[in-house]
């Protein structure tokens, strides 16, 4: 996963602003369940009142509210009121605000004194609702505290008429209900407080529907506000975090590309083809899915389940223990699915590549496969391989399946628990209904994000697995490498090619595959190599180019070690040739331009025709503009090897190496193409393998291998009369007159 961190390092500062952007989605989100909260505490329940302390009192009832506090608290009310009386320019001025001031004298709150007028008032309207209590009961009435503290909200008139009587009452008649008002739930008190609001500016002549109606509106207008803006930052980080996955999926798809351009012949040994195109597809696409959902959710989540937790405990400390118990049981269940679904997250990538591999064997071997009637176990093969895959993905989503409709039981379970335990002190007015709601939207969101993050539990291990098979290409340290002094070939290099005394062989052997090879290859001669099969050919010609490095000794080419030469450079001076010719998808024309994306028009049908191509090209239905399948697959085996010839050629190289690339010829086509090189090539130096002595008669040099080691070196005729190996080779292929 470092890997992953070290591409997110260009791009700190849209993971910094996404990070913001999911912070401010989040307080949205919280904010909705608390907003909601307020319509139906305050909105709906307490009218649109959401002032501690009315800002109008009448006289009376300023009188009244003051019976029922203490000597302290009186004086408090008193400080935070001021009393303004009728027919005065002050209350003149406030009359429009407050219609009471037209008949009667009234008290209007001080600005600044909000806080301290609503830490007494509540208290005092409590108390008075307890005595209201008391008095109903004495009359002979039943009233719970829900209905007393509905009936604050009355014609004041009738309290007033008792206020002479009540005022004439000693201050210990009141004092038991100030002291109970006094401990009383904050909460409850202000409920109570603000039912006696209500019926104060009832008598001031406010319209108490409008001020509900306004609360309302408002409240909601800031709910759609919120709303858009939460909804606003979604999209931008969905737009952010998908931009940056998928500009860092490029970027890793272009390292792990380059860095196998990069690899030698001991590398692509190590990594199989199938699993390289896994790595390079679906193991980055794993890593992409999770930048993509990690930046929307581990951030987000912590987020929105710590804010949850923090925003439901205040509003009800008491229901805590309901989201305790749910997120303890979450995190139980998500520890037990991790540790039995991590072992197959590990196996389904491997199983990726199994199925690539036989899949590419497949298509690849068509042919083969239905000339020996193999199709049956060809599928058995293939449904094997599917099969695995597909049982462990099976696995793995059954189990994951697990979380979501367990997720959904617990929000509901949560919802009854607080329902049931809510309902209970709402009844006890130890709660308000709009607190229970906001509450149960609290729990949902925790849950929301305990069930989040039990998604990035099955992202990230996934991508773990993927992000570690991807560093894997990106750490791998190629065997072949440019010294950091590393020398270029000069403009004109002759091209002869000595190899001193070299050993090889390849990593993890045992033995070494060439022994002590030792000889020079000139310019303007063609030195070919013959011996029987596995005796060493092919691996020595593929030395020259650095497809891999001797073991012992040394090859140069014009007195310099390959070892200290550039390697785009030394390639470059090489035209070369493969066992098996390789043709990519195009047209003939840019097959052979391959060699040499400059090369003019004049040049491609020269390679062409010294590869003796052109005979076959003229016949396509658009010459050399002919398309050319993926893999040369609408070509023959002959026409392949000769475009990749012409391939070759058309790079005008000091050095050229033909491995094999004649095995696919005719006999009449071969000895054309070999005369057509000789005059072609003219100064360079022309390096064949081959397995038809007919083919490497005329080399001015043929080393013959066995096992690894030269057992001869000649021409043909020295050869015939000086090695065995090689006479023995000859007589199997010539006849008697020509071994004369």
């Amino acid at each position: 996963m470092k890997k992953v961190f070290h591409y997110l390092k260009s791009y700190a500062w849209i993971l910094i602003l996404c990070v913001l952007l999911l912070f401010g989605q989040a307080m949205c989100d919280l904010s909705l369940p608390n907003l909601m909260s307020n319509i139906v505490n305050v909105g709906i329940q307490q009218g649109g009142i959401e002032e501690q302390a009315p800002y109008v009192i009448s006289e009376d009832g300023f009188q009244l509210v003051s019976l029922f506090l203490s000597d302290s608290d009186r004086q408090t009310l008193q400080d935070s009121y001021q009393l303004y009386e009728t027919g005065t320019q002050q209350a003149e001025q406030q009359q429009d605000a407050y219609p009471i001031l037209k008949k009667q004298n009234a008290y209007l709150l001080k600005e600044g004194a909000e806080e301290a007028a609503g830490s007494v008032y509540g208290k005092s309207a409590y108390a008075m609702m307890l005595f209201a209590q008391d008095m109903a009961q004495e009359q002979g009435q039943t009233q719970t505290e829900d209905a007393a503290t509905s009936s604050a909200e009355m014609d004041m008139t009738e309290i007033y008429a008792s206020l002479p009587m009540l005022q004439q009452l000693p201050k210990e008649s009141f004092q038991q209900y100030i002291d109970a008002a006094a401990g009383a739930d904050s909460s409850l008190t202000q409920q109570v407080g603000t039912a006696m609001t209500r019926s104060f500016y009832k008598e001031a002549g406010l319209d108490t529907g409008s001020i509900q109606n306004r609360y309302i509106i408002k409240t909601g207008l800031q709910m759609l506000l919120i709303t858009v803006l939460g909804a606003a930052a979604t999209i931008s980080v969905s737009f952010f975090a998908s931009r940056t996955a998928a500009a860092v999926a490029r970027r890793m798809r272009h390292d792990v590309f380059q860095k196998v351009e990069s690899f030698g012949s001991h590398e692509f040994d190590t990594f199989s083809t199938a699993s390289l195109i896994t790595r390079t597809t679906n193991d980055i696409t794993q890593v992409q899915m999770l930048i993509v959902m990690g930046i929307r959710i581990i951030c987000y989540a912590p987020i929105i389940g710590i804010g949850g937790v923090i925003m439901a405990v205040g509003k009800s400390v008491s229901l805590s223990w309901i989201i305790a118990v749910a997120v303890l049981v979450i995190i139980g269940v998500i520890l037990v699915v991790y540790a039995v679904a991590m072992p197959k997250f590990k196996a389904i990538q491997k199983l990726i590549d199994r199925l690539n591999l036989v899949t590419r064997e497949n298509l690849s071997g068509m042919m083969v496969i239905r000339a020996f009637g193999n199709e049956q176990y060809e599928e058995k093969r293939f449904e094997r391989a599917n099969d695995d895959l597909t049982g462990t993905n099976l696995f793995v989503n059954r189990v994951m399946t697990i979380l979501m409709p367990f997720m959904m039981f617990l929000m509901n379970m949560v919802s009854v628990v607080v329902v049931w335990v809510g309902g209970h002190q709402i009844a006890e007015s130890a709660m308000q209904v709009g607190d229970m709601m906001a509450f149960m939207q609290y729990g949902m969101q925790i849950i929301m994000a305990f069930l989040m993050i039990s998604i990035m539990f099955i992202l990230v291990p996934r991508a773990a697995v993927s992000a570690g098979r991807v560093a894997e290409v990106l750490d791998m340290q190629p065997s072949i490498t440019d010294k950091p002094d590393a020398k270029t070939l000069p403009e004109g290099t002759a091209g002869t090619v000595e190899f001193r005394n070299v050993s090889f062989r390849y990593a993890n052997a045992e033995e070494e595959v060439l022994h002590d090879i030792s000889f020079t290859a000139l310019p303007g001669q063609t030195t070919a190599f013959i011996g029987s099969t596995g005796s060493g050919k092919s691996t020595l010609v593929n030395l020259i180019p650095r497809f891999y490095d001797v073991t012992q000794g040394s090859i140069l080419i014009d007195g310099i070690d390959i070892r200290d030469l550039d390697q785009h450079n030394l390639r470059a001076n090489i035209g070369y040739v493969p066992q098996k010719g390789v043709l990519f998808s195009g047209d003939v024309n840019s097959n052979i331009r391959y060699g040499k994306q400059s090369a003019s028009e004049e040049e491609v049908k020269a390679a062409a025709e010294t590869a003796q191509a052109t005979e076959f090209i003229s016949t396509m239905p658009d010459g050399f503009e002919t398309d050319i399948s993926q893999g040369g697959s609408n070509v023959s085996g002959g026409q392949k090897q000769r475009l990749s010839i012409a391939r070759a050629l058309v790079r005008k190289a000091p050095v050229y190496i033909f491995d094999d690339s004649f095995s696919a010829l005719d006999f009449k086509t071969d000895a054309a193409l070999r005369r057509a090189l000789k005059t072609y090539t003219g100064g360079s130096t022309v390096l064949i393998v081959a397995q038809r002595v007919s083919t490497i008669m005329d080399a001015e040099q043929i080393v013959v291998l066995d096992e690894g080691k030269i057992v001869g070196k000649g021409t043909h005729k020295q050869l015939l009369a000086s090695c065995p190996v090689y006479r023995e080779i000859a007589e199997s292929q010539l006849s008697q007159e020509e071994l004369q």
